[in-house]
């Protein structure tokens, strides 16, 4: 059991974290004792109420004094630290510690230590140089900047504790982000903004198309970052196009249900525009006129109903529902006769969002948002791979956006070539791999007609997800997965030699993949040198679907 002292503005904070890093707490009781006791507030701390005492802070503090704990230099603003290897920005305060030239965290400009680490009287106390919880708080509610978004910060910071604390000879419980049976969780999601293009005349999108389309083409091609088939096929459609506004030819984009075929029985989610002509509005007022949409969701009710037939979902792709929880109970309504369904997720058109949406969406009645993402690049804005719970929110989920079509090609974005795109998203696969949670993909609508054809690139995105091991999931599903887990509860927890004795409820979800207990079990601790080391291993995974009362042998 972790017994957490924090001040009473991160209470909030500190329910989110553990939610996200699932292992037995409470806040602190003075009548308890704790196998850790984690502080992030400054003040008198009884280092006698825990065997492994974790102090956090981004600034000396009276337990410096005590300890007689030599801080070196504090830095406000970001800052950058080494945790094996791997890098985690710090977006406040911080703090290093020269007395020890070693250790689990490290300054990256410095290599000062950022975790001081001591053994006395068969107890270890941490000081780690830097608010956890404030860092919490940032990932949550400004999120990290576009320099940042290939590492998944959050991650990292749960990473660093568990280590500091099972590295240390203790033993530790917790429910990880990982579905039984498989790796992680996959989303394929499509954002259906152009549902055809004989509603574009004479307008930027006709315009853009004919450029990239016969201009683009040959400019990819001559840089070798398109197949010269893709430039015939391009220069066939521009050429067909007024043959297309005829009705003599086909409408090449009038066809985004072809993804069923492509995704050959895998399930995906579709967001669709509820109602054209609206560009909306922004905090300033009316948004560019070219983000109104050409169509509306009621125009491709045959699309919806065959999508929905081979097991697809479909979602509303929100225009003013960010910031107008009025309008964003009529767009829901919308997308709900449509489709019959009474629960509807949202992602916003143009990735538009602010502080206070996922109160106005809650309030709207949307079943989850996942909007928070990058349009410039890809990777993690939240800093993690999990569904969670905006701060301002009660009870509405985020499903995290990670990886974008346009974000990777778009010459006004990374601009990445193929072999450069595949690189970016297999290090996202590869983090997923090691921490669990979800990968969510969107493909937009047209990506796959010309001018994208960035159809093969999504099909082998495909193939490499099928070969680690993961659950496809309609966005709708994977967020109602992460509620199964935020749902368990640790009723009791006792550790006998050689046996653990544990308690779990599990709420609902016997339709969905269940979860797993994991088991980290005590092993000799180490001295605080040895935990920056290799990965501690050693866990035992058991599958949990169903309430439990159990002993279990180590």
């Amino acid at each position: 059991m972790i017994g957490v002292i924090a001040k009473p503005s991160e209470r909030t904070v500190v329910c989110e974290f553990f939610e996200l890093f699932k292992t037995p707490w409470e806040f602190y009781r003075s009548d308890r004792r704790y196998e850790v006791l984690l502080s992030s507030r400054d003040g008198k701390v009884d280092t006698t109420a825990a065997k492994h005492v974790l102090i956090y802070a981004g600034k000396k503090i009276q337990f410096d004094a005590e300890q007689k704990i030599e801080v070196d230099s504090r830095r406000t603003g970001s800052r950058a630290l080494s945790y094996k290897g791997r890098r985690v920005p710090i977006y406040g305060d911080s703090i290093t510690f020269p007395a020890k030239r070693d250790g689990i965290l490290t300054d990256e400009d410095s290599h000062h230590p950022v975790a001081y680490l001591n053994q006395s009287g068969g107890r270890i106390l941490a000081r780690i140089g830097y608010d956890l919880f404030s860092e919490v708080r940032a990932l949550l509610t400004v999120g990290q900047p576009p320099a940042n978004a290939d590492v998944p910060a959050l991650e990292l910071h749960i990473a660093v504790l568990r280590d500091l604390i099972i590295g240390c000879g203790i033993p530790l419980v917790e429910i990880p982000p990982v579905p039984e049976g498989y790796q992680f969780i996959a989303c394929l999601t499509h954002d259906v903004d152009h549902a055809s293009i004989r509603r574009h005349r004479w307008d930027h999108t006709m315009f853009g198309f004919l450029y990239r389309a016969i201009l683009g083409s040959l400019i990819s091609v001559f840089r070798g970052r398109a197949p010269i088939r893709n430039l015939f096929t391009n220069w066939t459609a521009a050429l067909k196009l007024p043959l297309t506004y005829l009705g003599l030819a086909k409408d090449f984009w009038y066809e985004f249900d072809r993804y069923v075929e492509l995704e050959k029985g895998l399930v995906s989610t579709f967001f669709v525009i509820p109602f054209k002509n609206d560009p909306g509005r922004t905090t300033q007022g009316p948004a560019p006129r070219f983000r109104a949409a050409r169509y509306e969701a009621s125009e491709v009710t045959s699309q919806i109903q065959r999508l929905m037939s081979a097991g697809c979902e479909v979602g509303l792709h929100g225009i003013d529902a960010w910031l107008d929880s009025s309008k964003g109970r009529e767009e829901l309504d919308q997308i709900r006769r449509i489709t019959g369904m009474p629960d509807i997720g949202v992602r916003m058109h143009w990735l538009y969002f602010d502080k206070q949406s996922p109160q106005s969406l809650e309030r709207a009645g949307a079943a989850y948002d996942s909007t928070i993402g990058y349009n410039e690049t890809v990777g993690y804005r939240a800093g993690t791979t999990q569904a969670y719970k905006p701060l301002e929110a009660i009870r509405l989920l985020e499903l995290p956006l990670h990886v974008m079509d346009t974000a990777l090609f778009y010459p006004n974005r990374l601009n990445l070539s193929p072999r450069e795109a595949r690189k970016r998203v297999s290090s996202i696969i590869d983090s997923a791999v090691q921490f669990g949670g979800s990968v969510t993909v969107n493909w937009h609508d047209r990506s796959i007609a010309p001018e994208r054809l960035w159809g093969q690139f999504f099909l082998d995105l495909i193939e490499e997800l099928k070969s680690n091991g993961v659950w496809f999931s309609t966005a709708a599903q994977a967020v109602a997965w992460f509620q199964k887990r935020r749902s368990a509860v640790f009723e009791s927890v006792s550790w006998d030699p050689g046996a653990l004795r544990v308690k779990i409820a599990v709420d609902g979800g016997k339709e969905l993949p269940g979860l797993r207990l994991r088991i980290h079990p005590a092993r000799g601790p180490r001295q605080s040198s040895e935990l920056g080391g290799a990965a501690l291993n050693g866990h035992v995974d058991i599958g949990l679907n169903s309430n439990i009362d159990t002993r279990i042998a180590l």
